[in-house]
């Protein structure tokens, strides 16, 4: 019996783990635990995405909090390490470049227990995020890279990471886009706001670049007037983002705005019809530049860099910084002719059976006794 502890600790590991772990556990020969812990703690979002995606109920949820990013990561790896010494998984597998990605990496690998990383190689190349060096310090450490696209693969190799290690499977993102996409078209969010298909803009921000400085959010908030003066817009404010803008000073106009929709975070389900019915995407988030490239829909990255960078080579996606004067000239050449992206390959809904297949087929030699492991630590 092949043991597998699968990790999650944010909102956007839900949807990366969410067809895994539906592989894994139609596997007789593999027994798989959901270990979640707790990094997005919000009760009422964690447990719509979990069943929206028809998650199990975590088997163990660390229930750690936020945090700074020292602390925070700290708790993970000292309430994730008993997990492992209990179960003595063969595998610990974590997705994307969360601060969860990192800890349970970094506990198992220290424990002698095997690592599959799904998200492997992206690069922004933005040590200023804490992502990057998520990323960097997870892909260092895992035993099976998984990429989803070809940069990951360039990346890797030159990093010193190449060979049997490193996967090419797909986008696992596109797995649970193209599962849930028949029941999203069933939301009623367009009604509930008042809005019509092709007549809105989406915005999501969330980086610290974007929304803790007020001269960027100045710039951000001036070119979403002058588009909100086209078209409606809607703004699914992450609770971050909110905090910041009135700790910012910005708390009074947003508030004047009529014609920007500034809406609690949604549903994964409300979401995906709310980004696919829309007229355009602004974002500043990784994971929707990989939908809109995936439903076809033009998105434009409020960043000068992107991880993701197929998504501008073959998708919708365009990156366009966070000046106004950089937005709105992008905005207008997509209203006047909307760019003509194509899905990446693999990126077809069948990554999470790769995955899988890979993770059964490879030589599951005994991991080192972890009881003896730690009892030498130190």
């Amino acid at each position: 019996m092949v043991k597998i502890i699968i990790v999650c600790g944010a909102r956007p590991n839900f949807m990366k783990v969410a067809p895994i772990l539906s592989c894994l556990r139609r596997e007789r020969a593999v027994s798989s635990l959901l270990v979640h812990t707790g990094q997005h703690y919000d009760q009422r979002m964690s447990e719509l995405f979990f069943r929206e995606l028809g998650l199990p109920k975590p088997d163990v949820n660390l229930e750690v909090g936020s945090g700074s990013h020292a602390v925070q990561t700290a708790e993970v790896m000292k309430r994730f390490e008993p997990v492992c010494i209990e179960h003595r998984p063969d595998w610990v597998l974590v997705v994307g470049d969360v601060n969860s990605t990192l800890a349970c990496a970094l506990v198992a690998s220290k424990l002698g227990i095997r690592v599959a990383h799904v998200e492997s190689g992206l690069r922004s190349f933005d040590r200023a995020m804490p992502e990057e060096t998520n990323r960097l310090l997870t892909d260092a450490l895992s035993d099976l890279l998984f990429v989803s696209e070809p940069s990951g693969v360039t990346n890797l190799r030159k990093e010193g990471i190449a060979g049997k290690k490193v996967r090419l499977v797909g986008n696992v993102m596109a797995d649970t886009l193209l599962q849930h996409r028949s029941q999203a078209d069933q939301s009623q969010i367009l009604r509930l706001l008042g809005i019509r298909p092709r007549q809105y803009a989406v915005v999501t921000l969330h980086r610290p670049a974007n929304v803790d400085r007020a001269d960027v959010v100045e710039e951000l908030l001036g070119a979403l007037d002058a588009i909100s003066e086209q078209l409606a817009v809607v703004f699914p404010a992450h609770p971050r983002t909110r905090k910041n803008f009135e700790a910012l000073g910005f708390g009074e106009r947003i508030r004047k705005q009529e014609r920007i929709r500034f809406v609690e975070p949604l549903g994964y389900l409300d979401f995906l019809k709310l980004t696919a019915d829309s007229a355009l995407v602004l974002t500043d988030s990784g994971g929707i530049q990989e939908e809109t490239t995936i439903l076809g829909v033009p998105c434009l990255t409020l960043r000068a860099n992107t991880e993701r960078p197929i998504t501008v080579e073959q998708g919708t996606n365009q990156l366009v910084g966070t000046s106004a004067k950089s937005i709105l000239p992008a905005y207008h050449r997509i209203r006047r002719d909307p760019p003509k992206g194509r899905v990446p390959d693999l990126w077809d809904g069948r990554t999470a059976e790769r995955i899988v297949e890979i993770l059964l087929g490879e030589s599951l030699s005994r991991s080192p006794d972890v009881a003896e492991l730690v009892g030498t630590a130190g």
